[in-house]
């Protein structure tokens, strides 16, 4: 099957759009919030009542059900203007709101699709563990059975949006002999009895978005609460994850392509020895390599999401598209640093925070070494 990567024309006035929004709301208070290490709500409910909260889920929840490209595109564009601040965005729409739109029941949806949509709720994602992160099955946080809900109990380290959000979705083990075949997912309220947060996390990078560990001391939900069916929490998580690659990717082209336009300014315009440092050929390679690294992750992250609104297998192509542009964006970065000189060091520049802001794309929706372990099996390895 021929693939077309060519965009619609509704696809190109969203990327206009998103774009227009990203310069004008999010890139002036970008180094603002990061050096706040703070996350800037008004920025979400201002996304939710243009309706872009919504793109990916049905109309009839207040989205706009629009596709997996287009996903793709806003994540470029928000990740170019600012990662920290896009991932707080991603974790509350792409992992916490899918999940809920995938597995959720009807009264799920409407307490908690609906108002996170709109910007009136916010939502955490809470998978990690302080002993299990890419091992699922060592997880030690415990559902267990009580009455008419379950008894949690555990804790859950580098939850993005853990001390602003109104909801999360856990994973628990509720037949922990079983491994990740004992795993279910549960809404838990910030209010729910039993749930704390301990501790907000300071970080290296991502820092205009919060994170913070979760506590369960008998942490009690009603069995309305589990998301989805019991003991397959870990294959929706997966399936809610495959898509989510897909979108790390184009947070990664993003925030890689930020720092490449930064740079090549930078070098048309810094004079050293009598001309601008772009003239000479050594820095002309580097933009060469640059240049091609990012077009190949376009192509890599784009495939992947032309698959999936096809309805087409693309797991190992997610996982391909996740790791080559995460990569690439650490790649890039550092470039792009030590093309500033000095300059590129200091705390004021926008490359510096990029550079910083990199690294956790390696780390999140499942490390480096995952992706490669995920499509090595694709490969029937």
């Amino acid at each position: 099957m021929a693939i077309d990567l060519s965009l619609t024309d509704e696809q190109s006035l969203f990327r206009d759009a998103i774009r227009r929004f990203a310069e004008e709301e999010i890139a002036p208070i970008a180094r603002e919030y990061d050096e706040r290490e703070e996350f800037p709500l008004h920025v979400l409910k201002k996304l939710g009542e243009l309706g872009y909260l919504g793109l990916r889920f049905p109309r009839e929840m207040g989205g706009s059900g629009a596709d997996t490209v287009t996903a793709a595109i806003m994540a470029e564009e928000l990740g170019y203007a600012s990662p920290g601040i896009f991932l707080g965005i991603y974790v509350h729409v792409f992992l916490a709101l899918n999940a809920i739109a995938r597995f959720g029941s009807d009264s799920q949806k409407e307490a908690y699709l609906k108002p996170g949509i709109a910007g009136d709720k916010v939502g955490a994602w809470a998978f990690a563990e302080p002993d299990a992160g890419s091992d699922p099955g060592s997880m030690t946080t415990r559902a267990v059975v009580d009455g008419d809900g379950y008894r949690i109990n555990g804790t859950k380290l580098y939850i993005t949006n853990g001390s602003i959000a109104d909801f999360v979705v856990v994973t628990a083990a509720t037949d922990p002999e079983r491994g990740i075949k004992g795993l279910s997912l549960f809404i838990v309220e910030k209010d729910a009895p039993g749930f704390s947060v301990p501790r907000r996390l300071h970080k290296l990078g991502v820092r205009a978005s919060d994170t913070a560990e979760l506590s369960f001391q008998d942490c009690w939900v009603d069995k309305s609460q589990i998301l989805g069916e019991e003991n397959v929490g870990f294959a929706n998580a997966m399936r809610t994850l495959t898509e989510g690659r897909i979108v790390s990717a184009a947070f990664a082209l993003g925030a890689g392509r930020a720092a490449f336009d930064q740079s090549l300014a930078h070098a048309k315009e810094r004079v050293a020895f009598g001309q601008a440092i772009g003239k000479f050929q050594g820095i002309q390679w580097q933009f060469a390599d640059m240049a091609l690294e990012l077009e190949a992750a376009k192509l890599l992250t784009w495939q992947a999401a032309w698959l999936a609104d096809q309805g087409l297998p693309h797991i190992k192509e997610s996982s391909m598209a996740k790791l080559y542009a995460t990569e690439m964006c650490a790649r890039i970065t550092g470039q792009a640093v030590l093309l500033h000189g000095g300059s590129g060091y200091m705390m004021d520049s926008d490359v510096q925070r990029f550079y910083r802001d990199a690294k956790v794309m390696e780390i999140g929706e499942g490390t480096s070494h995952i992706q490669r372990n995920t499509i090595a099996r694709q490969l029937g390895l």
